[in-house]
């Protein structure tokens, strides 16, 4: 897992330096496009994201304690918040989508799409990854000695979380 995540970490990290390469090039284009982007909307899934790591945190503490019941809880409310980001995504995606904006605009726009969209698919595949490892805590699978898989499923989560940490303020805020 660890080098999956590091491999995710890295395709991030390309596609964060050609948009600031793109952005160094186009100021303009970038801080007006910026400009029409529902910072509230980025902001309140900064909180959601953030939220449920915490939540994360929460579930490997009680699976240390062997307090598999409650690890499934605090995952569970993990996910709800994941979703409750995704739910605000798709509704910045079709409002973008009604206002006639795809990732053929201009260049802000492709990177806004493509990493707001690849970006999504992560949060859903942790959604996927958190589920399953509540699915097998929820049934005891596992315990205060062999709780590696929760450990892992959280540090999938994290890099989602920290991903967003660092795509929130440059696509939405900095100028």
């Amino acid at each position: 897992m660890w080098f999956f995540i590091l491999a995710e970490l890295l395709v991030f990290g390309v596609f964060f330096l050609a948009y600031a390469f793109a952005r160094m090039r186009n100021v303009e284009l970038f801080n007006a496009s910026q400009l029409e982007l529902d910072r509230l909307s980025g902001a309140i899934n900064t909180v959601l994201l953030i939220s449920s790591s915490y939540f994360v945190v929460r579930a490997v503490d009680h699976i240390r304690h062997g307090r598999s019941r409650a690890c499934a809880h605090w995952l569970l409310a993990a996910m709800t918040l994941g979703g409750a980001f995704l739910v605000v995504k798709m509704a910045e995606f079709i409002a973008k989508t009604e206002a006639g904006i795809s990732m053929s605009t201009n260049t802000f726009y492709m990177f806004y799409l493509g990493l707001g969209f690849f970006h999504f698919m992560h949060v859903v595949l942790g959604m996927v990854i958190l589920g399953a490892v509540t699915l097998k805590a929820w049934k005891g699978g596992y315990s205060a000695t062999d709780h590696v898989g929760v450990e892992t499923g959280a540090a999938y989560w994290h890099m989602v979380d920290l991903v967003w940490i660092i795509l929130f303020p440059l696509i939405y805020v900095l100028h």
